[in-house]
């Protein structure tokens, strides 16, 4: 395959889960009827809590559960691919959950999940926020890569962003795409979310596509937005703000081929 599409979702999630399915539900059919043949959707997608301990509230055993059901049908009736953002999935620690995310085909097989390997435990000074979400998540041991008809796709969430060494990492298993579900804070984000995710992408020579939660929640929560698809040389494809939606992209797996050919500084590498 030559080249396909992307898209990435944005919400601004509440702590209704029907409400937030439905509306996750809609951008789904959007992206499909835009031509998406992979869909992205945010962190938290399901559930943004006021309190953290909420998310144990819907944690479901991985492979089976109302989020995952429905996500599934989604899957199979719009015929698409979803990477879908995160959901609370069980431990052997009944006050733990791990942030999975979790990717189904076209058919609303499940083919591979990542579970969140770096957790925001972060105080920010400037609005007075704090973070523990070691407080309720184990986190996750293992790089992922996940192998679909399009290409080699890594995966990433949220805070992750921050660790080159992880990307380097799933960079070494010759993938062309990294999706990162995200909810980067308000602050955070306007200082660091772009810079970082171009980052990524030019250091590693790989398209990115990050989705993001976005605008204000009901819980009291700011999020970042700007959801962003970026090219391996770091040039925005699409973005958008704070606003709920949908953006879109191909992914040039040609162009790619040619750019690391012609510059090949991965094979330069010497540590």
């Amino acid at each position: 395959m030559k080249s396909f599409k992307v898209s990435c979702v944005q919400i601004a999630s509440g702590p209704n889960v029907e409400a937030n399915l439905i509306e996750v539900s809609k951008y789904i059919e959007k992206s499909k009827k835009l031509g998406a043949d992979i869909v992205v959707l945010p962190e938290n997608f399901a559930m943004m809590a006021e309190y953290d301990s909420m998310y144990l509230d819907i944690k479901e055993d991985l492979g089976q559960g109302k989020i995952q059901d429905f996500l599934k049908s989604l899957a199979i009736k719009n015929d698409i691919w979803i990477i879908a953002g995160t959901i609370p999935i069980k431990t052997n620690n009944k006050d733990k959950v791990f942030s999975t995310c979790i990717v189904f085909d076209n058919n609303g097989v499940i083919v591979s999940s990542y579970n969140k390997v770096h957790l925001f435990d972060v105080d920010l000074l400037e609005t007075n926020e704090k973070y523990r979400e070691s407080d309720i998540y184990n986190h996750g041991e293992s790089i992922v890569v996940v192998e679909t008809p399009f290409c080699k796709i890594g995966l990433a969430i949220c805070y992750d962003l921050r660790f080159p060494e992880l990307f380097r990492k799933i960079s070494e298993k010759n993938v062309d795409l990294i999706c990162m579900p995200a909810a980067f804070t308000s602050v955070t984000g306007k200082a660091h979310w772009d810079h970082l995710i171009k980052s990524r992408a030019i250091e590693n020579l790989v398209y990115f596509a990050a989705s993001a939660q976005g605008g204000y929640h009901v819980c009291g929560r700011k999020t970042y937005g700007n959801s962003i698809i970026v090219n391996p040389w770091g040039e925005t494809l699409d973005t958008i703000k704070n606003k709920s939606g949908v953006i879109i992209s191909t992914i040039d797996l040609e162009s790619l081929k040619k750019l690391r050919k012609s510059f090949p500084c991965l094979e330069h590498r010497k540590f």
